[in-house]
């Protein structure tokens, strides 16, 4: 089964772990930062992956 994800989704910004979204990671030269809510620190590209695939379980 494959489901779509929203092209524009921040997946990118939003943190997996408390759902912050982070305006500032827009920079794609942003590769890691720390989330000013709850701390956790993320790598861009891991924090996206879990993101699109937290997005796609809970799609319907």
């Amino acid at each position: 089964m494959i489901k779509k994800v929203d092209t524009f989704y921040a997946s990118g910004q939003i943190c997996h772990c408390c759902g912050y979204k982070n305006e500032e990671t827009k920079d794609l030269k942003v590769r890691e930062w720390i989330c000013p809510k709850c701390y956790s620190k993320h790598d861009r590209d891991v924090n996206a992956s879990i993101n699109i695939l937290m997005q796609g379980i809970l799609a319907n």
